[in-house]
């Protein structure tokens, strides 16, 4: 998925679950999402993180 495919599906989650939502490159190259506190990879892999109690 691409990296605007990525962020809007991430911010939807985000604001629906209210939990922050990171979006990883996994090993193929392909760009994913999850909640942060299921992520257990690397943190280099981290593209971005929305969360939706940030001011």
């Amino acid at each position: 998925m691409s990296f605007q495919t990525a962020h809007a599906f991430a911010f939807g989650l985000a604001t629906t679950l209210m939990a922050a939502i990171v979006i990883y490159r996994a090993g193929d190259g392909t760009l994913s999402v999850a909640p942060a506190s299921e992520y257990d990879g690397d943190e280099a892999a981290i593209v971005g993180e929305i969360d939706p109690f940030a001011s």
